[in-house]
């Protein structure tokens, strides 16, 4: 893959029909049948829109992508095709796509999202607290916040609209949007995909305390793993030397964005607050240091 060392808050590819832009990728139609994705620098924390772009964020966020597809790749198939992003967009939009894009098929996206949880943190520790449980599933009694879970538990949302925020369902509640066969399907890939990747990323000092999958089906009713996987704005990763419980651990992702702004005046609605140099420059340096410690 060609490294990709430009800033591109937002694209604007000529040459292809553009179809949406959502909150870091923009997609473009390529034929009937494939999408373009570009994964920009935008970043979007509380689900509101930064005004500022995280340099070298959407070149991680591919390289992540493909290193983990052609890793779990024997779990579940995935939307990635073999056409580079360079060979269908015109000469001079080349370095909009090089080393932070990917073509892939265009098929149908389930209205869920795939969330799996190894330890309880987040929206998970918010819900707990209120009532002891997460997404409908009772957990014991006296858990400490970050603390890993007894099992791996599969917690789906809801996929909000831009501005929105994505909201936690039970299984039950996936089961009436996608149907009982389907929501099975994709509770078992899901913890397996989400496993594997734990199990791998502990061996190089990484804890993913939870990620996020999206899928997709195509013409024949197939269940396909698409977007983006276990990177850092679909997972949280933690460093395990730093790990305990009680707190939340320091992480390779944008919480630094997020503590800075829970910092601020700001009732997390659009628009985004400016984000100062310092918090642009470590919250970049903590994206490109996961990818190194993960996929050299």
């Amino acid at each position: 893959m060609t490294p990709n060392h430009s800033t591109l808050f937002e694209s604007s590819i000529k040459s292809l029909k553009f179809l949406h832009r959502g909150k870091v990728r923009d997609l473009y139609a390529v034929g009937a049948d494939r999408l373009l994705v570009i994964q920009t620098d935008r970043l979007s924390a509380f689900d509101v829109i930064m005004p500022d772009p995280i340099p070298e964020k959407g070149r991680v966020l591919t390289e992540m992508s493909f290193f983990w597809f052609r890793k779990l790749g024997h779990v579940i198939a995935n939307h990635l095709t073999r056409v580079t992003p360079e060979s269908v967009v015109a000469p001079e939009e080349r370095w909009q796509v090089a080393g932070r894009a990917m073509v892939v098929r265009r098929l149908e996206p389930l209205k869920i999202e795939a969330v799996v949880r190894g330890y309880i943190i987040g929206s998970g520790w918010k819900d707990y607290q209120k009532t002891g449980m997460v997404c409908g599933i009772k957990l014991p009694a006296g858990l400490k916040e970050a603390e890993q879970l007894p099992e791996v538990i599969f917690t789906p949302a809801t996929k909000a609209p831009m501005g929105e925020h994505d909201e936690n369902i039970s299984y039950a509640e996936a089961q009436k949007i996608v149907g009982a066969e389907l929501a099975a399907k994709v509770r078992a890939v899901s913890t397996r995909l989400y496993s594997e990747a734990a199990a791998y990323a502990k061996t190089r000092g990484i804890i993913i305390a939870d990620t996020k999958f999206e899928f997709g089906t195509d013409d024949k009713g197939n269940l396909v793993l698409i977007d983006e996987i276990l990177t850092p704005d679909s997972s949280r990763f933690w460093p395990a030397a730093e790990y305990r419980t009680g707190i939340s651990p320091p992480s390779f992702d944008k919480q630094i964005v997020r503590n800075w702004l829970e910092t601020q005046p700001w009732n997390k609605k659009h628009p985004g607050p400016k984000l100062p140099p310092d918090v642009l420059r470590k919250t970049s340096e903590k994206y490109q240091e996961v990818l190194r410690l993960l996929a050299s």
